[in-house]
């Protein structure tokens, strides 16, 4: 079969570096597993991985639907070594599931009513309240609805089936009407099982836009079922929900909403005189309360085709009804789920939305950082403020309701007290010293003056607080069944409403303010509990006491951070067929490996490289160690903020403004050191006389404001360029962007054409040893080359960090051997890649790519990896490594330019 054959949905001729790739994906499908492909950015990988990825899901069913006929035609014709009662149970089987199906439909619709789109809806709602654990009751005066439940457990001493006893009469967790709706729901599940699915998901709302732009140019948008996921900050219509900005706000006041049910009575006529008044509820949010709608908004998605985030929001805008729930109720019908890593990922997420990974298709673009994306999704972190909070509104309503409360709910909440008390308590210092400080140094400075972080395994962290009797995994069976998080929460919200004499309920109170509502910090609280169930190797306890802040409170917090993701991605390596990892820059592949699937052997992972489409001299990557004065560039930490190696840059930049035609993108390690570089610019006169030749545009620190530095950088570019090509005299040619590594538009922006004729990186961007979080993953990292069993690191040195301490940073770095000092220099390198990848877009684009400093440059007196060894191979095999002057640098440039901007006239 001929690759363009095969390959039909691709809308061009296809290059041949664009067939290997989607040969390698089609390959990797049918043997499944785990693959790791690699295609550097502006090569049409997107479009490669869907025209294969979908090609196969075509070509699977139709090699499905084969066999099926085959098998009908020799059921028909009966099997000779297939005895007759196996073929009789089969074939009862078959005759018996519709009359249970129908029997079950009926059942459900007697007591709910016909509406398939409304019970599909509220199974969603029912499934995201259960996941978040909030409560269906309203905030109400009486003590009714404010008292929990009687509430017994099992003895404990044991854990036992984690099953809770309730008082006789009480309201059950899930009510007969639940497991019924459930039970239809396994069912309707069980009918999408069969369905073969691909999950896509990436890191960024723009890359999944991205995605879908692309899928349109195919024949796949219209002949395959496509839905779009996202959050309710990026898909909420509703302007007062919308309006409160925070995500986890927004997802309060929305589940919140849903339990708002509008009463509406109608009186119907039985005749004979005779009339019943029937009560409906509807949702509390105007965009829910019309099932109808949703309906509709489900089907305009499917005559639509493929829908991006932007889109659905306009479809439930024209339509007044909610795009979030209606794009989720979608997926058990996709043939292609486009999704956000977290959705995917996060294996609450994953259950919440009910995405069903057995036996699917899972690809993971831009996974050059998934290890750490991944861990970082089980972080979970509580401030000082936030202990405050829940601790003072448990201790109010156990003094209002302690005499009315039963055994269990008193032991448990007195638990819960004396935890958070603990909590506290070690954020204020005020736990054993002398246990401590086998874990800490000795502290320099005042609380109220500096800042200590320390580090802690779990069990460390328990024995210390003197908290290791208790155990978590029932007091978070507690939390998840009693609704003691909503019941203290509306307590604490409706007495701080009368008290500030306000008729209607608040978002928090006048304790919380600023962190959110006492229900966000209880869940905070109880997220924390539930990293603290973990293995203690698999994470550690991050304790900041911080100084005084200006409300007089300690800006202090706890936070574990996860280490390894392992066991987390083995669950999805488990449930799907097959797992793609695909990037522009996933080598080294060996950490990806060790990270995430270490038990994977090396001849079961499938890897695939390619090259870039664009011709060797559209690239000019050169090293350039010393400037225009003869300086020599050296951006360590102890050199980069010296006046003399900032204005020789600054003198190279001037250079560069009469040889680069249109955009330069100036990449710094950070937006302090950017900030520090352009204001030393502006006092010297060099940033002035930049201007001259150049407009100087620079990166925002808020997203929100990126896209229009960007349009109007492009709008300079593009107007002056198009003076100078006329011939006509301008003071100005193109434009400067001062950007940053790690920022936005480092990843994922396209800066093609003459928005990136020349990327300039300053220094190399190692992230900052001081970093506390980093260094215990450096330490983990390091520990990975001794046995599984004895996983942690014999690295001696403090665990105790003064903040911006970048001395212990580098002790810990020192310490290292192997893996964990490679792990931190493929930091720096991978942002390295992210950023100079942003300028070859496509194949007739051009561009230099300067990276200034002399650490770059060619020394082989190196005994270990060099920095350039890390570099793609598509720029590593063109570098120029070594120069003797900028002179040198300066000429290069000016034939390169010369060379393809004529090639671009032809």
């Amino acid at each position: 079969m001929e690759a363009a054959h095969k390959f039909r949905g691709f809308p061009y001729k296809p290059y041949s570096i664009q067939i290997d790739f989607m040969n390698a994906l089609y390959h990797s499908l049918n043997v499944g597993g785990v693959s790791m492909l690699e295609s550097p950015t502006g090569t049409g990988k997107t479009l490669s991985m869907i025209c294969s990825a979908l090609q196969w899901v075509v070509d699977r069913r139709e090699q499905q639907k084969s066999n099926k006929e085959n098998s009908a035609k020799n059921d028909d014709f009966g099997s000779d070594d297939e005895p007759d009662w196996m073929r009789n149970f089969t074939v009862n089987k078959d005759n018996e599931a519709p009359e249970k199906k129908i029997k079950k439909k009926e059942n459900f619709q007697i007591g709910f009513g016909k509406s398939n789109q409304r019970r599909t809806h509220e199974s969603f709602i029912k499934k995201e309240e259960k996941n978040l654990r909030v409560s269906r009751d309203e905030v109400e005066l009486s003590d009714d609805e404010f008292l929990l439940e009687e509430y017994e457990s099992e003895e404990e001493g044991a854990v036992g089936d984690g099953k809770s006893k309730r008082k006789a009469g009480g309201a059950c967790l899930s009510s007969s009407s639940d497991e019924e709706e459930d039970d239809s729901d396994d069912k309707e599940d069980e009918e999408e099982k069969e369905r073969l699915q691909v999950f896509f998901c990436s890191r960024t709302h723009s890359q999944l836009s991205q995605f879908i732009k692309e899928l349109r140019k195919t024949v796949f948008a219209n002949e395959m079922k496509v839905v779009s996921l996202g959050s309710r900050k990026n898909f909420c219509i509703n302007e007062g929900v919308l309006k409160l900005g925070n995500s986890t706000r927004i997802n309060e006041r929305c589940l919140e909403l849903q339990k708002k049910k509008n009463e509406v009575s109608k009186i119907k006529n039985l005749g004979g005189g005779r009339r019943i008044r029937r009560t409906k509820a509807s949702s509390g949010c105007p965009m829910l309360r019309k099932y109808k709608l949703q309906k509709d908004f489900r089907s305009e998605m499917t005559q639509q085709g493929a829908l991006d985030i932007e889109d659905l929001v306009h479809l439930g805008r024209s339509l007044n009804t909610c795009p979030y729930y209606g794009s989720r109720s979608m997926v058990p019908a996709a043939d292609l789920v486009v999704l956000p890593y977290q959705s995917l990922l996060s294996k609450s997420s994953r259950e919440s939305l009910g995405l069903n990974l057995k036996n699917n298709i899972v690809i993971i673009d831009e996974a050059h950082n998934l290890a750490d994306s991944l861990i970082s999704m089980y972080d979970s972190k509580i401030t000082f403020s936030q202990l405050e909070n829940v601790h003072y509104h448990m201790e109010k309503y156990f003094e209002r309701y302690c005499n009315l409360l039963g055994p269990g709910n008193r032991r448990y909440i007195q638990t819960l007290l004396v935890l958070t008390r603990a909590f506290l308590q070690i954020l204020c210092n005020e736990v054993d010293a002398s246990y401590m400080y086998s874990f800490q140094s000795t502290e320099k400075g005042s609380e109220e003056t500096g800042a200590s972080d320390s580090s802690m395994a779990i069990n460390d962290f328990l024995f210390s607080l003197n908290i290791d009797n208790i155990n978590l995994i029932k007091l978070l069976q507690y939390i998840k069944e009693s609704n003691i998080m909503h019941k203290v929460s509306s307590y604490g919200d409706k007495v701080a409403s009368l008290q500030k004499g306000l008729a209607h309920k608040v978002n928090g109170t006048a304790e919380c303010g600023e962190n959110g509502s006492i229900l966000s910090s209880f869940r905070a609280l109880a997220d924390m509990l539930l990293s603290l169930t973990n293995k203690d190797a698999d994470g550690r306890i991050i304790i900041s006491r911080t100084r005084v802040i200006c409300s007089g409170k300690l800006g202090g917090y706890i936070k574990y951070v996860m280490l390894t993701g392992e066991k987390i991605f083995s669950e999805i390596i488990d449930q799907a067929h097959a797992v793609v990892l695909a990037g522009g820059t996933l080598q080294p592949i060996e950490e990806t490996r060790d990270r995430l699937f270490p038990w994977l052997p090396p001849d079961q992972l499938h890897f695939f490289s390619c090259s870039h489409i664009v011709p060797p001299e559209s690239i000019l990557p050169v090293a350039v160690s010393h400037g225009p004065s003869g300086q020599s560039f050296d951006f360590s930490y102890s050199s980069r903020s010296s006046s003399i190696v900032i204005q020789e840059l600054g003198i190279l930049l001037c250079n560069l403004t009469t040889v680069v035609p249109e955009g330069i993108v100036v990449f710094f390690s950070s937006f302090d050191y950017e900030e520090l570089i352009y204001d030393s610019w502006k006092a010297s006169g060099i940033l002035e006389r930049i201007m001259k030749k150049k407009c100087v545009f620079r990166e925002p620190r808020k997203n929100t404001d990126v896209e229009s530095v960007l349009k109007e950088y492009k709008e300079v570019i593009d107007t002056l360029s198009t003076k100078d090509v006329k011939g006509n005299a301008a003071p100005q040619s193109g434009a400067i962007l001062l950007a940053v590594v790690g920022g936005k538009i480092s990843e994922g922006i396209n800066l093609s054409d003459g928005m990136g004729r020349c990327i300039v990186m300053v220094g190399l961007p190692y992230p900052s040893p001081s970093d506390l979080e980093l260094m215990e993953r450096v330490k983990f990292i390091e520990g990975l080359q001794t046995s599984n069993s004895t996983r942690t690191s014999n690295l001696s040195v403090s665990t105790e960090f003064k903040s911006g301490d970048v001395q212990a940073g580098f002790d810990i770095l020192r310490s290292c051997r192997h893996r964990g000092k490679e792990y931190y220099e493929n930091l720096c390198m991978k942002a390295v890649n992210q950023s100079i990848g942003r300028a070859i877009r496509h194949i007739n684009d051009y561009a230099a790519i300067l990276l200034v400093d002399a650490r770059y440059a060619d020394c082989s007196k190196r005994s270990f990896s060099h920095p350039t060894d890390k570099l793609p191979q598509w720029i590593r095999n063109r570098l120029v490594s070594s120069t003797h002057n900028y002179g040198q640098v300066h000429r290069m440039l000016h034939q390169f330019f010369k060379l393809n901007r004529k090639e671009g006239c032809k």
